[in-house]
């Protein structure tokens, strides 16, 4: 087997990397070639439109939990085994992680993958953003946000119901949630085609989503190799964006693992499709409120994507395509937080700003002095 024979050569750590590495490559250069983006999405949505960038999004989550479901059928991957079903969750923390995530989203002009994917492209504005989204995640994690993060997950947890998988909560069979994301898969292609995104942009959002599966294959399989325990993951940029930060603070060779290549393979890939297609482009922030808009929304994906336990990828996709239940809490908090911040901050407010430019002045007294 291939992967044996790799981890005979570089070691199990090593590979683990390199598969991260050339997965997260992949995922980059199609999402930026194919834009996938939650934020566009959410916003085409809500603003009563069902266009492209919704077509695209759709694709992705479709695409996810299809193959998915296809390597459990095939006895290639067992979903009980990734941490979001086999260890209690959060709920409290994914409806509160999902709301700070989904606002913050809107602030930033985009989620923690699509910052990601934008910096590569020579977009300071995400740079800058990404890194304080990894830096609020790390302190959220292991730093001074930590105790914050736990007295809002204790609340509520999937103890108290008995189960994380909302398969077996709902009575839904597989093969009728099979049909149903096919059922979507098609739909998806069909308003794709509608919205004439075209079969390149199509394609990409394809194989975007099919990097879900394709890391859960990885993962699994790695297990059956290491000698060390394997966590068994899919694509997540709250925890592997943390992670990274701290592999520039580390001992070398101290924190070498899938999630470590993933954000670096990111980066690459997308900085590659844009360099070849002639979309390399510096940009910076347009002036201080600008600034300030962006960080605000990078701290709080930080925050909440950790204390949802995933960002609008590693929830509102890779949690979904295992059916974890707070993953889907997370995605619908993302949406309503998002939709409610966006009609706030950019429909609502720069309406009455504009309403207030436009109100003439009343006019002031004039005092006619004479002398005497």
């Amino acid at each position: 087997m291939e992967l044996e024979l790799l981890a005979d050569r570089f070691g199990d750590k090593w590979t683990l990397l390199i598969g991260g590495a050339v997965i997260g490559a992949l995922f980059g250069a199609f999402a930026q070639q194919s834009r996938f983006c939650l934020r566009a999405a959410a916003i085409e949505f809500s603003r009563g439109e069902v266009g492209g960038k919704m077509a695209v999004w759709l694709i992705v989550f479709s695409t996810a939990i299809a193959g998915t479901m296809l390597l459990a059928a095939f006895d290639l991957f067992v979903a009980t085994e990734a941490r979001q079903l086999a260890s209690p969750q959060s709920l409290s923390g994914a409806a509160l992680g999902g709301l700070m995530f989904g606002a913050g989203m809107i602030l930033a002009r985009g989620c923690s993958s699509r910052l990601l994917v934008l910096s590569a492209t020579g977009n300071l504005r995400a740079l800058l953003s990404g890194l304080v989204f990894a830096v609020v995640a790390q302190a959220s994690l292991h730093g001074f946000l930590s105790p914050l993060r736990e007295a809002l997950a204790t609340p509520l947890t999937t103890l108290s119901i008995g189960s994380n998988d909302l398969l077996v909560l709902s009575g839904v069979s597989e093969t009728t949630a099979f049909t149903l994301v096919l059922i979507g898969l098609a739909a998806s292609i069909g308003l794709a085609m509608w919205r004439k995104i075209g079969i390149w942009k199509t394609l990409s959002s394809f194989l975007v989503g099919a990097c879900i599966p394709l890391a859960w294959w990885f993962t699994k399989s790695m297990t059956g190799i290491a000698f060390e325990p394997v966590t068994i993951e899919s694509l997540s940029f709250t925890g592997p964006s943390a992670n990274t930060l701290m592999l520039f603070l580390s001992e070398p060779g101290s924190m070498i693992d899938f999630d470590v290549g993933l954000v670096p393979g990111v980066f690459l890939g997308a900085f590659l499709a844009a360099l070849l297609t002639g979309e390399l482009e510096l940009q910076g922030f347009e002036g201080g409120g600008s600034m300030r808009r962006y960080l605000a929304g990078a701290a709080l994906m930080g925050f909440g994507g950790m204390l949802a336990g995933g960002c609008a990828v590693g929830a509102g996709v890779t949690g979904a395509s295992i059916f974890a239940l707070t993953a889907w809490v997370t995605l619908f908090s993302i949406w309503l937080a998002a939709s409610a911040t966006d009609w706030l901050v950019d429909r609502k407010l720069p309406e009455r700003q504009s309403r207030a430019h436009l109100q003439p002045q009343q006019a002031r007294p004039v005092t006619i002095r004479t002398t005497e």
